[in-house]
């Protein structure tokens, strides 16, 4: 249209087809299949200058790179992060009007009675978190939680690594010599759902006073089993029971511990408020668990149990993950102030974890237990 008007007023004014520049033509023609020929509309026709090299057009390229530039920028959160966390990174979070896991149950099928929430159940003193489709997968392969073959294997790999995280964060925490064979004596930890054992066994070595509870009694079994091995775990107090019964007992420890735990549980904010209630203020509180991405699905859950598979199949639910930025919202609900975050890294030729900045897959928080008024 603008061509066509151009053209128009060119000739009525006198001008020759000789005066269009080919430039003109080139940037407001198009071809009609002919050689050599270009149409600018109903009433100019031109034939471009062999001799003459048009000059191009920066506008549709200007456009297009306009286009790539929006496309490229980077999103608000990255999944890599650094080791170190800073705290402005999660601010945006807090004010979150509702994660996923505070959504409300779905209601019962008809003709059953509504359930009372625990929560708002006069006689359960306090919410549970169990979940128990996962206790019972749990409980079907107890039996192999020492064998470093079986469907444990991932988590006896990667245990040197949150073991590594571990001892540096809290020789840092408490003030311990990281290089001492038992930096955490006269400590009191508490592994929650410690399965076989495989954590808690390690933190006794390093000098702490342990208590692993579980909410499987086969897991217990194992776990005692296993610990009257060793003279050095045998003192290693395993528990059948739940965060939330050792919160009514009053019971509380320096350090507070729950590894590839709180996806498996049916209310991560109610389980991280009773590792808070457990926890003594000032104390140290560790949580590992596997991103909400779809990396995350892309491993450990199609590669690690279809394709590998190094895990039964079914033993993670994708809508069960946390972010890191939920998890970090979660825990400063339950008054625990998370300080350090890192991510566990696999490296295939190696077969060996290694801890990364990287925490698009599975990542471990550290957090202090802050002051209640």
């Amino acid at each position: 249209m603008w061509a066509s008007s151009t053209a128009n007023a060119l000739r009525i004014s006198g001008a020759s087809k000789a005066q269009l520049s080919p430039a003109f033509s080139l940037s407001r023609c198009f071809s009609t299949g002919k050689e050599n020929q270009k149409y600018c509309g109903p009433s100019v026709k031109l034939r471009s200058d062999p001799s003459v090299k048009p000059k191009p057009n920066p506008l549709p390229l200007f456009g297009l790179c306009w286009k790539l530039l929006k496309q490229l920028r980077p999103p608000l959160y990255t999944a890599t992060a650094s080791a170190s966390l800073h705290r402005p990174r999660f601010l945006n979070f807090h004010n979150a009007t509702r994660l996923f896991s505070d959504a409300p149950p779905l209601p019962p099928p008809s003709g059953e009675p509504p359930s009372i929430p625990p929560s708002q159940n006069p006689h359960s003193p306090s919410p549970s978190s169990l979940n128990q489709a996962e206790l019972a997968k749990f409980a079907a392969i107890a039996g192999t939680w020492w064998d470093s073959e079986g469907p444990f294997k991932p988590l006896h790999a990667m245990n040197p690594t949150r073991l590594a995280f571990i001892r540096s964060t809290l020789c840092r925490h408490f003030r311990r010599d990281p290089l001492s064979a038992r930096p955490f004596e006269g400590l009191k930890f508490l592994d929650v759902g410690c399965g076989g054992g495989i954590l808690s066994e390690p933190l006794a070595r390093m000098g702490a006073s342990v208590t692993g509870v579980d909410a499987v009694d086969k897991n217990i079994k194992i776990a005692r089993l296993h610990a009257d091995l060793d003279p050095v775990t045998s003192s290693i107090e395993y528990h059948c029971t739940t965060a939330e019964k050792l919160v009514e007992e009053q019971r509380s420890f320096d350090a507070v511990f729950a590894l590839e735990v709180i996806e498996h549980v049916a209310n991560p904010a109610e389980f991280c408020k009773s590792l808070s209630a457990l926890t003594v203020p000032d104390g140290a509180t560790v949580i590992s668990t596997i991103n909400r991405s779809m990396r995350a699905y892309a491993t450990a859950i199609v590669a690690a149990e279809y394709l590998l598979p190094w895990l039964p199949k079914g033993t993670h639910q994708w809508s069960s993950f946390l972010t890191p930025e939920e998890l970090v919202l979660i825990l400063e609900r339950a008054s625990i102030s998370v300080q350090e975050m890192a991510g566990f890294a696999y490296n295939p030729l190696t077969g060996r974890w290694f801890i990364s900045d990287d925490v698009s897959v599975n990542f471990i928080a550290y957090g202090t237990k802050t002051e209640t008024l």
